[in-house]
């Protein structure tokens, strides 16, 4: 196993690139199953989770190219199946279940273990279900695995109890090659979804976001190939901002995309940072001292969940009382206690939890409980007296390409170390 040693670092200074948007990047590539032309999807970062999702399209059928140096990928979907059920690593990953909506669409059903990921709270499949059921599908849950059953998928009214993004993607990704006009309300508007349904409109799709959380999408007959880049990572870029502010630090974010991160800058500007649109990205920088501040996660364009532990990290040393309440998961404070071991005052009750900054936070050995809980680790770390060991890091690596070394660009003090398997010497 790896892990990170982190010393207290000075201001972060200089420029960094924000790598493409995992959470942008797995539903497209899925996407790439409803069609058996060629596509190429530019700025795929490697991370393990793309990784992952790759080994599960090629299970799938599709013949996949990825030129990490280049960050491209190049996917042809000629003959899918859709039984990828004894597929082994679609269970560490919930977006694997991405695949369900264009292999039923595509093949006319499907099979998938149900899937995991981050240990962060309850993410039933269940708005998925319902969705395809509504399109006609037959849905069979048996045994570890959920299958969808349809000939041809039939437009439909669906209302999503919760707005989640998952559901709205796999969703529209089905109703992309059906019969007549699907309406989705209350969906998922995060600029990942509307990532995707550009790309899809690229293929040849009818996929509209006609306000007040409803898309409308008409389905078509074929879809074509498509080239595309996929947007910017907006919540590697807000752990960046982060950084910044914890360490009083100076940076550009380069291709970060201002409208994307507007919650997340409103709050540091409470906190007592600027951060200002720039011809080609964003840039943060100091302009008075750190103070408390509240945040409360909310699907976008509210708070987003993703950045909550991240932004707890700056709360631990901001002068006075700030309070983070949780609505989206009820399992992601995981990250507090880790940063109790490093001296943070914080109380967490239920979705609630109430952080008192501190004077200083010091080095300690921690582990990282899931991937935003591990990128806060790293954050809290610059500012720490002393070194911070941080393990079980494969977390961070599920969202995060060369954290590390970008890092290490803008001064901070923060190594990867390859620790030897038991047994060797």
């Amino acid at each position: 196993m790896s892990l990170f040693l982190v010393k207290k670092s000075g201001p972060l200074l200089g420029e960094v690139d924000i790598s493409g948007a995992k959470n942008a990047v797995l539903p497209i590539l899925c996407a790439c199953l409803l069609t058996d032309e060629k596509c190429v999807i530019n700025g795929v970062p490697p991370l393990s989770d793309v990784f992952i999702l790759i080994e599960i399209l090629k299970k799938a059928g599709a013949n996949v190219s990825y030129d990490e140096i280049l960050e491209r990928i190049e996917i042809k979907a000629s003959d899918v199946g859709g039984d990828v059920s004894n597929e082994h690593e679609a269970v560490k990953m919930r977006a694997s279940f991405l695949v369900m909506g264009p292999l039923l669409a595509r093949n006319g059903s499907a099979k998938l273990p149900l899937p995991g990921g981050c240990r962060i709270g309850n993410r039933p499949i269940d708005l998925h279900l319902k969705g395809f059921e509504i399109l006609g599908a037959k849905i069979k849950q048996e045994h570890g695995t959920a299958e969808a059953k349809c000939p041809k998928l039939l437009g439909g009214y669906i209302y999503l109890d919760f707005p989640s993004v998952g559901a709205t993607e796999n969703i529209i990704m089905a109703a992309s090659l059906s019969e007549g006009e699907t309406v989705i309300e209350n969906a998922a508007v995060e600029p990942e979804v509307i990532d995707l349904v550009n790309f899809l409109n690229q293929m040849g799709a009818s996929v509209f976001c006609v306000g007040n959380g409803t898309i409308k999408v008409t389905g078509v007959k074929k879809l074509h190939g498509a080239v595309y880049t996929v947007i910017p990572d907006r919540i590697e870029a807000g752990t960046f901002m982060a950084a910044a502010a914890i360490t009083g630090g100076d940076i550009t974010l380069k291709n970060a995309v201002y409208e994307h991160i507007k919650p997340a800058a409103a709050k540091l500007a409470e906190c007592g940072m600027a951060v200002e649109e720039t011809e080609n990205g964003i840039h943060v920088y100091p302009v008075g001292k750190r103070k408390a501040f509240n945040i409360k996660t909310m699907p976008f364009p509210g708070f987003p969940t993703d950045m909550q532990a991240i932004f707890m990290s700056v709360m631990t040393i901001s002068k006075g009382t700030s309070i983070v309440t949780e609505t989206v998961f009820e399992n992601r404070f995981l990250q507090a206690d880790e940063l109790k071991r490093m001296g943070a005052d914080i109380k967490t009750e239920g979705r609630v939890a109430v952080v008192e900054g501190v004077r200083k936070l010091t080095g300690a050995k921690v582990n990282a409980p899931d991937l935003r809980a591990g990128a806060a680790l790293i954050v809290s770390a610059l500012a720490a007296e002393g070194q911070t060991e941080i393990g079980e890091i494969q977390h961070i690596d599920r969202g995060y390409s060369h954290i590390d070394e970008k890092l290490r660009r803008l001064g901070a003090h923060i190594k990867r170390i390859e620790e030897e398997k038991e047994g060797k010497k």
